[in-house]
């Protein structure tokens, strides 16, 4: 618990934090697109095909600054192309879930969610294209009335190892810390990031199973706590309903921005 503690000041605390912000302030890029969504899908946020659920194939690969070691897996943005000609003013939606090593652009896009900025009629010419100048901000994820979910992956192993991913998260929050205990039980075991929005753990509770769960909220923390997720019984390649959802917006430490304005 004290190392939890110590995790949680000094993730909020430190300069290192805040100057990762900006992600809401406009910033002007390039995009690029993959043929094919499951590419991404099945990259470094570790979500699988679990992926293509969650924006309906709308998906991105984001720059180490904005993938944050895993942090922002599931993050939400509202992406335009710049040429008024072949291009919507709202353009689209994407949801985070690979990490983009291309050093020409921020962002790789999957070809539903590159040929969603297109005017109509316009899809093959913005394909042909390949590479655009882009606007981007971060905005909140809203899943209606879906709540956050826990699905187990396939490594884990009762009773010495739990792996688990996060789908279906609210809002404009990163996870930063998460711990698991037995329900009714105070005694709290902390997860590691094992890979992108996969966090696991040896030290695994018997019985159904309880999570709370750090995310970036207002100028702080918030603490999410799932009160009763995993049945005892708990399968590997399952998706369990969290009971909760996050719909917090994190506010971030570069007001007023200075990159322009989304109108």
């Amino acid at each position: 618990m004290a190392l939890f503690l110590c995790f949680f000041i000094f993730f909020f605390a430190s300069p290192a934090a805040a100057a990762a912000a900006c992600d809401s302030c406009v910033h002007q890029t390039k995009a690029s697109q993959f043929s094919k969504a499951s590419a991404l899908s099945s990259g470094a946020c570790g979500y699988g095909s679990f992926a293509l659920g969650l924006s309906n194939g709308q998906l991105a690969a984001a720059v180490p600054s904005l993938f944050k070691d895993g942090a922002g897996c599931g993050a939400c943005f509202q992406i335009r192309c710049k040429n008024p000609t072949l291009c919507t003013k709202a353009g689209t939606r994407v949801v985070v879930s690979d990490l983009n090593h291309n050093n020409q652009t921020d962002f790789v896009l999957s070809s539903r969610a590159f040929t969603a900025m297109a005017q109509k009629g316009m899809a093959q010419q913005i394909l042909k294209l390949g590479i655009v100048d882009i606007e981007y901000k971060r905005v909140p994820c809203d899943y209606k009335n879906q709540k956050l979910a826990v699905r187990v992956e396939e490594s884990s192993q009762k009773p010495n190892y739990l792996a688990i991913q996060f789908l279906y998260q609210g809002g404009q929050t990163e996870i930063v810390a998460v711990d698991v205990a037995r329900v009714g039980s105070s005694n709290w075991s902390f997860m590691s990031r094992k890979q992108g929005a996969v966090w696991d753990t040896s030290r695994v509770p018997q019985g159904p199973l309880q999570f709370r769960i750090v995310v970036t909220a207002g100028y702080d923390g918030k603490w999410i706590w799932a009160q009763k997720v995993l049945p005892a019984d708990w399968k590997t390649g399952m998706v369990y309903d969290s009971g909760v959802q996050i719909t917090d917006i994190a506010q971030e430490g570069c007001s007023p921005c200075h990159e322009g304005n989304w109108s």
